[in-house]
């Protein structure tokens, strides 16, 4: 079986946990080598140990997606070890819930940090080495959220819908060099990030859905998977929806 993504240097934001440790298995299922950047080190750690223990090629570094100087010097390790990043992979992100009348100005930031700002420096800090090779793609998470907002989630919606924006955005400024850039808009997938949501409401967006369950980590890997490889190839400037119908 061919591996989609052999060789290619990957890295990975957010890819301790959920969505993102998916993504990094999946990854090294298809060749890839993937590179785990996530801010707990013991987690990292651990997510590096499971993907290698199914016979992928890992690696992992400690990393604050709002911390630029961090990220600058784990994007130059990385350059340093390999020569060379062929994706990334903006997957970290937060929630602070709550109505715009009790937002508090820290929870916003905290978001707009995490989820705009952080995508904006991952993403910033790798192009250049991808614009030297003439290739590359960048695949960042946006959310159902970004399409069409949600109660209770000014900052995320507004971090979500910007995600789209520097997407549509760079899709423009970097086609003509070679990168690829889309996103993907998720709906409720099961991982820790729901754990807030009461058990009544998530019961209810399993009925909405027309699938009649939430998304799984893995569904979304594969998405990753799909838009980094050259199977995407004249795929540029998307925001793919991937929730199971549940907004229509």
């Amino acid at each position: 079986m061919t591996q989609r993504l052999k060789d290619k240097v990957s890295i990975i934001t957010g890819a301790a946990n959920g969505i993102g440790l998916a993504t990094a298995i999946k990854f090294a299922n298809e060749g890839a080598i993937s590179v785990i950047c996530d801010m707990n080190p013991a987690q990292v750690e651990d997510a590096v140990a499971k993907v290698k223990a199914l016979g992928g090629q890992a690696e992992g570094y400690v990393m604050n997606v709002t911390d630029r100087a961090n990220i600058d010097d784990v994007v130059a390790s990385v350059v340093a070890k390999h020569g060379r990043i062929d994706v990334l992979i903006n997957n970290a992100g937060i929630t602070k819930d709550a109505r715009l009348v009790n937002m508090t100005e820290q929870q916003f930031d905290a978001v707009i940090d995490v989820n705009l700002k952080g995508v904006f420096s991952c993403t910033q800090a790798v192009v250049p080495h991808m614009i030297k090779a003439g290739k590359g793609a960048i695949v960042s998470a946006s959310s159902v959220v970004g399409l069409y907002g949600n109660f209770g989630q000014t900052n995320y919606a507004a971090t979500k819908f910007g995600v789209i924006g520097f997407t549509m955005t760079w899709a423009r400024e970097l086609g003509p060099k070679g990168i690829r850039v889309n996103a993907i808009c998720p709906g409720f997938i099961e991982t820790s990030i729901l754990s807030t949501i009461p058990e009544d409401v998530l019961k209810e967006l399993r009925d909405h859905s027309w699938l009649k369950r939430l998304g799984k980590p893995e569904e979304m890997a594969n998405i990753y998977a799909f838009l980094a490889s050259d199977e995407a190839s004249y795929i540029n400037g998307i925001a793919l929806e991937a929730s199971g119908g549940i907004t229509l």
